[in-house]
């Protein structure tokens, strides 16, 4: 599992391009002995194995399988080899691990003994990253889990800052819906010693931001979550200028379906009442992105049983505290019922010739996946699926 994660991680590939990922993927799975599809949204890889009649369960589990664009700082001898794209999210483990349980299982299947019953999924998705539909809705839309019916499916993602040798999960919203909201104000430009001539748009954008700020605090129940963020503010190209238009790019985040709705209502009506109050016009675009991610109770029970014989009684949070940080993963949930985990990381911030700089996030030039934690993630998969198809 190292030797894999280290070439992929030396070679990462950006979303809908993982053309030597998936290749090594597929490869590795046709030798194992399992069907193997390529080519669904573009790159993904499915690989399927039957246990038994094939009577018992469906269960699907997914890895990601993309990089970003990010130079690399950390130094490692197994760094990124092409300039300007990085494994920063700690996909090529995620990868890493999904290949051994895969192995794994399909050493368990040829054994004389073998017990099992059931219908193995193995899901490689590219393009986590790219936002929008992202891989996950594009495997769906080219028929996913209609070629591929699953009765629960299982995904899992490291988390830096977590000590290794823990998880953290929960039943119900975990992760939240990631919105894009673009907003432009046009005014009337002129001459800055003479505002009576023109329509300034940057007062009402002003009145904007600081409204902004009030349509969590005042308008959610205190109960629900939301987050909105001001990523990019603008207006005007010279000190003496009045501009025609300002311009305001938001990010904005819910932990529960009706709090995003009531996110997008509250900011169109306070754009636009704001910008009439000033004279001018206001356009407001709201782009979904993904959904709210939410667990389901069955599966994180199952998960659970699983996830205290690998990672003991302690180590196990099934009731962890749902992260503001989003994950296509939440469409694949919103068609079959199932679970997405969080494994720990630990301290994993390097730079070249520099100790140890202790927790670095993921998205973050000087990350590096754990490979502690390669042999934790896939006994999980393989606790997960053996308890899972034992079960009459």
């Amino acid at each position: 599992m190292q030797a894999w994660r280290h070439q992929i991680h030396q070679q990462p590939e950006l979303g809908f391009e993982e053309h030597a990922t998936s290749q090594l993927v597929a490869e590795n799975l046709r030798q194992w002995g399992y069907e193997v599809t390529t080519g669904l949204a573009v790159t993904g890889v499915v690989g399927k194995m039957v246990f038994g009649d094939g009577k018992g369960p469906s269960i699907g589990l997914r890895a990601d399988m993309d990089a970003l664009l990010l130079q690399e700082q950390t130094g490692l001898p197994w760094q990124s080899q092409h300039s300007g794209k990085m494994h920063a999210c700690g996909h090529d483990g995620h990868t890493a691990m999904l290949l051994g349980a895969a192995k794994a299982l399909a050493g368990l299947r040829e054994q004389e003994n073998c017990s099992l019953n059931g219908a193995l999924i193995m899901i490689f998705q590219p393009a986590e990253e790219v936002g929008g539909g992202g891989g996950a809705q594009r495997m769906l839309d080219e028929g996913l889990f209609t070629l591929f019916p699953c009765d629960e499916i299982y995904a899992l993602h490291n988390f830096p800052g977590i000590p290794v040798g823990q998880c953290v999960f929960r039943p119900g919203p975990f992760m939240c819906s990631s919105d894009k909201v673009s907003i432009q104000i046009k005014g009337k430009g002129g001459h800055g010693g003479l505002p009576q001539l023109a329509i300034d748009p940057t007062p009402p954008l002003a009145a904007i931001v600081m409204g902004l700020q009030a349509i969590v605090a005042r308008n959610l129940d205190p109960l629900d979550t939301g987050v909105v963020s001001i990523g990019r503010l603008q207006a005007g190209t010279t000190y003496n200028i009045i501009p025609e238009t300002s311009q305001l790019e938001l990010s904005v985040r819910a932990l529960q379906p009706h709090a995003r709705k009531r996110l997008h209502e509250r900011i169109k009506t306070l754009c636009e009442q704001t910008v009439s109050a000033y004279e001018c016009e206001a356009e407001v675009l709201i782009e979904e992105g993904y959904p709210v991610l939410i667990n389901h109770l069955s599966a994180v029970q199952r998960i659970a049983s699983a996830a205290k014989s690998v990672f003991g009684q302690d180590g196990v949070d099934d009731q962890g505290r749902p992260l503001t940080g989003s994950e296509d993963f939440a469409y694949m949930l919103q068609v079959v019922p199932g679970c997405y985990v969080l494994i720990g990381n630990g301290d994993n911030g390097y730079t070249k010739g520099q100790p140890l700089a202790g927790p670095c996030s993921v998205h973050n030039p000087h990350y590096d996946f754990n490979d502690e934690i390669l042999m934790q993630g896939a006994q999980l998969w393989v606790q997960l699926i053996t308890e899972a198809f034992r079960t009459r």
